[in-house]
């Protein structure tokens, strides 16, 4: 989730899957609890940026949430899971604590770099 401004990302919650129908009405839930305006998704590509199975499930995840009441936009989440590790390696964050956070705080990374990207963009 972002700040009410749009500047920093924080994380929120990791979705455990479970079924599709309870996964996209859980992100949904969520959208309405928390008067979301954007989902922005994840977008796994591999380092070449060509697409993966990976890639090809979460667009037509993607595309599942298009059809609720909120604009989507995928977003490149190359290296950042990567990122959020080295963060927490460097924060001395134990292995057991580093795998309890890790997905959540690589969502809000992802997040933080499309905030960025926007204030980046010329208007």
């Amino acid at each position: 989730m972002s700040d009410e401004a749009g500047i920093t990302a924080q994380p929120l919650k990791v979705i455990k899957r479970s079924s599709l129908a309870r996964d996209l009405e859980e992100v949904f839930s969520i959208a309405r609890e928390n008067e979301v305006e954007k989902i922005v998704a994840g977008l796994p590509l591999n380092m070449d940026g060509t697409s993966s199975s990976t890639t090809e499930f979460v667009l037509k995840f993607v595309e599942l949430l298009k059809a609720g009441p909120l604009p989507v936009l995928t977003w490149d989440e190359r290296l950042s899971t990567a990122a959020v590790e080295r963060l927490l390696i460097e924060g001395d964050i134990s292995r057991g604590r580093r795998k309890e956070v890790v997905d959540k705080m690589a969502a809000s990374y992802i997040l933080q770099g499309y905030l960025d990207s926007l204030k980046n963009s010329p208007q």
